[in-house]
């Protein structure tokens, strides 16, 4: 697909989100993710769009994408107040070396931790719910007003997400996952083709990395996500279910 190509799709508004999210797929399925970035950021969703990004293990290689089409995209990050330091370290980072410009950090609402977890202890007795008050709670606070928003899904990750597409529809809103049909291979080379710092934890044998207490090392042939509330049925913390366009039920994130 040329990029004029790319860039001169219209989707009627009238046919709403379920055929515009059909619609994009389409057009866009052999589309790279750059193409993709640069038509949902600067033409489909223009002004109305946000990136989230964990700062996590390979956040680096979207975040410079997107750095590339446009440095002022506002980017979400949800600090749970849980996370490793180095996760924060390595935002302020990346921050800085992709010139990022709109970065907002989020935190859980003081009044949500003082009646649900005022000894910071939630995560031991029910992690859904723990995830929902200091990740999905927050997120759709960031989100308000945004029509789209930019995810680094990718479907070798779990079996989960075998079956992930480029856009998606979510809580009312279009998802977009420009490296849905990416390797973990293609994500190193690209990474190590633009000189982008690795998170410290990597190293660490943490290829996955989410909050302290429900993010354990991952041992040579495990999955990469093994290591995320090991020893649960949990795979996700609720910020990527499926809602078919509907609002989530809010129990876990």
């Amino acid at each position: 697909m040329g990029l004029h190509e790319a860039f001169s799709f219209v989707v009627d508004p009238e046919l709403g989100l379920q055929a515009e999210v059909a619609a994009l797929n389409s057009q866009f399925e052999e589309a790279t993710a750059q193409e993709i970035l640069m038509a949902s950021i600067r033409h489909q969703f223009a002004g109305e769009i946000a990136m989230v990004s964990s700062f996590g293990a390979d956040s680096a290689v979207l975040l410079h994408m997107v750095s590339q089409v446009d440095p002022s995209t506002p980017v979400q990050f949800m600090d749970t107040v849980k996370l490793f330091p180095a996760t924060i370290l390595y935002r302020d980072q990346l921050v800085e070396k992709l010139g990022l410009t709109d970065v907002r950090t989020h935190k859980p609402e003081p009044e949500d931790l003082k009646a649900k977890d005022p000894a910071g202890m939630l995560w031991m007795s029910d992690t859904d719910a723990c995830c929902h008050i200091r990740k999905v709670v927050p997120l759709e606070t960031a989100l308000t007003g945004f029509e789209a928003w930019i995810s680094g899904r990718k479907r070798h990750q779990s079996s989960t997400r075998a079956n992930l597409e480029h856009f998606e529809i979510d809580a009312g809103r279009v998802k977009i996952n420009p490296l849905a049909d990416w390797s973990a291979a293609e994500v190193l080379d690209y990474a190590k083709s633009h000189d982008l710092p690795p998170h410290p934890l990597v190293a660490q044998g943490y290829p996955s990395i989410g909050c302290m207490p429900c993010t354990s090392k991952v041992a040579p042939g495990e999955d990469a996500r093994a290591g995320r509330w090991r020893g649960q049925d949990k795979t996700e913390c609720g910020i990527h279910w499926p809602t078919h366009g509907k609002e989530i039920d809010g129990s876990g994130i």
